[in-house]
């Protein structure tokens, strides 16, 4: 399975995911109007990242199913 490139592109994707909601809680604890701005467009970021990963599995799967 780890050497199917689309495996582990939506690997990557789920990564990046989990990376950018980290950064964004991270900033929540922070203090000002700056951070909070900063965490707001890091929680954007995340839910593009997050669909972008989503509709990777589905590709995924769908192949998985097509052709084994």
């Amino acid at each position: 399975m780890f050497a199917d490139p689309l495996f582990l592109l939506v690997l990557v994707a789920c990564l990046a995911v989990a990376v950018i909601l980290l950064m964004g809680i991270a900033g929540f604890g922070r203090e000002g109007a700056d951070a909070s701005r900063k965490s707001n467009k890091l929680m954007r970021w995340r839910i593009y990242a997050q669909a972008f990963a989503i509709v990777l599995i589905l590709i995924f799967v769908f192949f998985r199913r097509m052709g084994g």
